[in-house]
């Protein structure tokens, strides 16, 4: 079976519950479309369990490029010449991964080992733009927010992370005729004002604000359209 959820945000307990929910087996595969870092207190956890897992495919979020543009120096050694590279881009990029609850990763970041702190950012750097699948005959398109600047004679490859992670669609003017896209990032309280996935035009959305006091983490399973919530 193909699963994809989205938009964990540190919550580990709702992640390893809906593990459990979905009974993900070795032969599954399982694709985290980003935004598993941030907010929640409990990231690390999250990523050291998916790091396990070969079965598990992560797509880079908003969340993780903010991270990954600013753990590498943050981890350096206080040194005349460290302090001296910090300049204004790096601040205004840590600034905005600060507002964007980038302080309880970094808490929890701190809590490792230098080790483990290494194997993280190693993994981050595994994480693929989008994937493509196909599931019963039906082209998918996974990313994390959408395609900023979406031709549809564009080849992928023009595209630059940053379109891909921060862009949210319009749902009423599909992307693809032949192929759904299954995107996070968008809580889908603000499109549908219900935390379900929400399903129109070959979109599929599956963050249903997992880190909000009444959100939901969900996923859905592309060969049933099984939907599960925790």
């Amino acid at each position: 079976m193909i699963y994809v959820m989205s938009d964990i945000h540190g919550m580990y307990d709702k992640y390893a519950e809906m593990l459990k929910l979905i009974q993900l087996s070795e032969q599954d595969t399982l694709y985290i479309l980003g935004d598993i870092v941030d907010r929640g207190t409990q990231s690390m956890k999250i990523l050291q369990d998916m790091m396990k897992r070969p079965n598990v495919k992560a797509i880079f979020g908003n969340h993780e490029l903010m991270m990954a543009d600013c753990i590498g120096w943050l981890m350096q050694a206080i040194t005349e010449k460290s302090l001296a590279d910090i300049n204004e881009t790096k601040l205004v990029k840590l600034s905005d991964w600060l507002e964007n609850g980038g302080h309880q990763t970094i808490q929890d970041f701190q809590t490792l080992s230098k080790q483990e702190q290494k194997d993280i950012v190693d993994y981050l750097m595994e994480f693929t733009a989008y994937e493509e699948i196909t599931v019963n005959h039906q082209q998918y398109f996974l990313v994390h927010a959408g395609l900023r600047g979406f031709e549809v004679d564009k080849p992928l490859d023009e595209y630059d992370v940053n379109d891909f992670v921060w862009e949210r669609p319009d749902w009423d003017i599909p992307y693809f005729t032949d192929k759904i896209v299954v995107v996070g990032h968008t809580p889908t309280q603000y499109i549908s004002g219900k935390p379900e996935i929400f399903i129109k035009n070959n979109f599929i959305a599956v963050d249903c604000g997992a880190c909000f006091e009444n959100g939901l983490l969900a996923c859905i399973c592309l060969n049933t359209m099984e939907e599960f919530y925790v």
